[in-house]
């Protein structure tokens, strides 16, 4: 996804973006560029106007949009869909982890801000 991003960034300054121009923006930002996904999404998408990409990328999730996303689960088989209510019993054992005060760190090593 980085490299499409990276290549819409780039066609909307209206020239046709390269694989440089990836690596430049995604350089910018440090993230490593590796060439030869660079080329392929360079490729793939040259001559497309980013309204139709970014239209056609739409369509193809639009079923999980207009659903709210809880579509998949109930579409799934039954299998799949009990191990999902195992990961939402699993869920509050780790918000009470969460809930327990922290122990306080001897890392000032007896001196406090303000003595």
């Amino acid at each position: 996804m980085r490299y499409g991003a990276a290549y819409l960034l780039a066609a909307l300054s209206g020239s046709s973006p390269s694989a440089k121009d990836l690596e430049k923006i995604l350089g910018s930002v440090g993230v490593d560029c590796d060439a030869a996904l660079a080329k392929q999404v360079v490729d793939a998408l040259s001559g497309k106007k980013v309204e139709d990409v970014v239209s056609e990328g739409l369509e193809k999730i639009g079923g999980l949009l207009s659903s709210g996303g809880g579509g998949v689960v109930a579409a799934t088989s039954g299998g799949a869909a009990a191990s999902a209510g195992g990961a939402a019993a699993a869920a509050p054992k780790a918000e009470e982890k969460a809930a327990e005060p922290e122990e306080e760190s001897d890392d000032d090593m007896g001196f406090g801000l303000f003595d």
